[in-house]
């Protein structure tokens, strides 16, 4: 398809993300204004607490108030991806940090945008393994539970509802099915 994008200009620069309106040419050569959220990108972990291949394996989420979703939200710890930092480096930084562990395993599960109607924001999903407990450091906004699960109470709580965060749902899924062998 080439380049589309004509030109962009910033309209809102914050902490967490950036705002540009961008001119792009669309597919039928037409052009038009977009507004688009810059990220820089995330990582995401599901910390298995035992052998993911075992019968019912236990898993670590944590439950973390989020103000957009006014109320606490199971989620896989995840982070931001700093500056020229790996996403796998990012997955063990959000890991001992939202959870005090580390992991001697971590393994790519699935990469995916969030949202491409508007936002480039790409997390990078790993599956941790061979966990050891440690001391969390989490941020001084940051107000959240560890909570230790199985792989089938999970999926019961995706189905009932109760696991919200897109993140979260799309690798305890993920994980589910390669262990069903779909």
């Amino acid at each position: 398809m080439g380049d589309a994008k004509l030109g962009s200009r910033r309209v809102y620069t914050g902490r967490v993300l950036n705002l540009d309106v961008d001119q792009v040419r669309f597919p039928d050569q037409s052009t038009g204004e977009l507004e688009i959220i810059r990220h820089p990108g995330a990582s995401a972990v599901l910390p298995f607490l035992s052998e993911p291949t075992g019968p019912d394996p236990q898993i670590l989420l944590i439950k973390q108030y989020r103000y957009a979703a006014e109320s606490f939200l199971y989620e896989v710890p995840a982070g931001r991806l700093d500056p020229n930092e790996l996403p796998v480096d990012c997955a063990r930084r959000e890991l001992m940090e939202e959870t005090g562990c580390t992991a001697a395993g971590m393994e790519p599960l699935y990469s995916f945008y969030t949202t491409p109607g508007f936002i480039d924001e790409q997390i990078h999903g790993f599956m941790a393994t061979g966990l050891t407990q440690g001391q969390s450091r989490r941020e001084a906004d940051e107000f959240m539970t560890v909570e230790t699960l199985t792989l089938s109470n999970a999926l019961e709580l995706i189905q009932r509802g109760e696991i919200r965060d897109g993140k979260t749902a799309v690798l305890i899924l993920f994980a589910a099915g390669f262990r069903a062998g779909l």
